[in-house]
This record gives structure tokens, sequence and C-alpha cells, in this order.
């Protein structure tokens, strides 16, 4: 069978794609704007035809319908992190939390401390080699992916096919949903003179050639916006957003010193614009070298482990 073929046999509408969740099952949903909305929606719409099913996410982006007090006994959310969508009903009592670092979670999963039965995700289009790419939360969605019994994509054009160890391969997928819609862009956090004071003293601190990790908040961009007299930065990074974008555009970041993946940026998400994800979609060759971004599913915080190989 093609991979033409393959993929249309495994074509399906939403409703339909989220029948393959059982009761009690476990479903892993990535970061952030990674999220596959179609196919939260659907979970939504049948919550009630299942009975302890969890949903753990780091960041929850849309408060959709199966966040509801009153079929919490259908479909509960597990929060790996509060965020604007979570966080008033965690304080409720009915949304649990499990503790976490962050870079942990892929081992967690891995280990059966995080249970995953189901991954829902956000995909590219498919390749000519049948490869999607998880690109927009790649973190600890590949060891979800490896341990799931079922994975479900939601294929959309406006997912960038990006770089690393991101990829999901059509024979890996139980079932995939076509969208359309635009990916949700996220803005820059406001800044005030608290964030700028802040960020003038950390700016000072960041030398030529140092390699950085840089998270979402007022501070953060803030001091990214202080490095435009900067050399060679390196980025190693859970989030990748715009500000960190800029800085590559300007060749203020290049990679060239970093003592681990040199000449590449390292990250496991993307928040930010539709112009950061057309960005890192198939990453242009120049001078010799890879694009200075490429995206691995077990980065976070400075690391990397050694025994995951980046696809290119």
């Amino acid at each position: 069978m093609s991979m033409i073929d393959l993929y249309r046999s495994k074509r399906r509408d939403a409703q339909e794609a989220v029948g393959c969740i059982r009761d009690g099952d476990r479903v892993i949903v990535p970061t952030g704007v990674a999220e596959p909305p179609t196919l939260l929606e659907a979970l939504s719409s049948r919550r009630r035809d299942w009975r302890g099913v969890t949903v753990s996410q780091i960041l929850a982006m849309r408060k959709y319908d199966y966040l509801d007090s009153t079929t919490s006994e259908h479909v509960r959310h597990v929060a790996l992190f509060f965020g604007s969508a979570t966080r008033a009903d965690g304080q409720a009592g009915w949304i649990d939390f499990i503790p976490n670092c962050f870079s942990e979670l892929p081992s967690m999963i891995e280990r059966g401390h995080v249970g995953a039965d189901i991954v829902l995700s956000m995909a590219s289009p498919m390749d000519a080699h049948g490869y999607f790419s998880i690109s927009l939360g790649a973190d600890y969605t590949l060891a979800a992916i490896a341990k799931a019994r079922a994975v479900v994509l939601e294929v959309n054009p406006n997912v960038p096919f990006a770089f690393g160890n991101c990829h999901v391969h059509i024979s890996q997928v139980t079932a995939l949903v076509e969208s359309a819609q635009p990916v949700l862009e996220v803005g820059l956090p406001t800044i005030g003179p608290v964030q700028e004071a802040i960020a003038h003293h950390v700016a000072d601190m960041i030398d030529d050639g140092a390699t950085l990790q840089i998270g979402y908040g007022g501070i953060p961009d803030a001091v990214v916006m202080q490095l435009t007299d900067k050399h060679d930065l390196g980025v190693h990074t859970e989030m990748l957003g715009d500000g960190i974008l800029s800085l590559i555009e300007r060749g203020i970041v290049t990679n060239r010193r970093k003592t681990w993946m040199r000449g590449k940026s390292i990250a496991t998400f993307a928040l930010g614009s539709a112009r950061l994800h057309r960005f890192h979609h198939r990453p242009a060759i120049d001078g010799g070298q890879r694009h200075p971004l490429a995206h691995r599913s077990d980065a976070d915080c400075g690391h990397a482990r050694q025994h995951q190989q980046e696809r290119c």
C-alpha cells in the first residue's frame, strides 16, 4: 500500500477519530498551541460517552467544554502546569495536578508515572516519505507516542514541518482528521518599567557566545530586547518565541560557540505569531550549514538526551 493510500485509509471525521478512546484511558495532549482544537472539541461533545478518562497537558490554551465540573467523572483534566484555562478550576479542586519538572516528563511517561494510552496532537501535512512533523509541541509528546495504544493527529497545513526529532510516521498513526483553521497566535506580554529594570541587570550578565534558555513572560522578552549588542549567542530552550526569532533574524543568534549541538537552535515547543510558525517551516540551508533552527523533543533547560537521534 502506498503512503497516500495508507493516509486515506486512516482519515476520519473528528467524532469517529476520538472513538478510539476507552473508559479509563489516559489521554496526552501537547503543550500550548500544539493542542488539536478539532479533536478536543469532538472529545468535549462526546465526553459523556466515557467514564474515568483523563486528559493531561502542560499548558492548555483554550477552555474546552470537557473542562466541566459536572462531567468530571466522565473526562477529567490533569494539569502538568496551570495556565489561564485551568488555574481557577485547579484551585476549585476538580482539576488534578501532577508536580513535575518539564525536562523529566518524557522519562516520567516512559516509566509510567504519567499515563499515556492515547495521544491527540496537531501535525503538519505528511511528506513524501510518510512523516508528519509535530513541530509546535514536540516536548513530551514523542515519549507518549512511543507508549500509546492509539495516536490521533489533526493534520493542518498551517503547522510547519520543522526538522529535528519531532517526526511521526504514518505507520504509527491510528487515525487522522484534517483541519485548515489558523494556528492560535500568542502575542508578546506587556513589558513595563519593572520588567525593563530587571532585564537590564540580567542582560549585563550575558556574555557574547552565551547559550540562552528563554521562557514566556514580560521579563524574558524584556531581556531579549536588550541583547541586540551581543554576538554569537546560542539557543537551547524549552520555548521558541518571537523574541528569540528577532535575535536569529538579526544574526545575533548564530549558535557558532555552543559546545553541544553547535550551529543549531534547540527548542521543544513554539509559542508566538504566524510569522514564527512560517519561519521554522522547512528551514533553508545557507552557507553549507544547517539553518540555526531545529526542533528536538528531548531538549529542555539546556540539556538533550544523547540516545535520541535527530532526523534531518
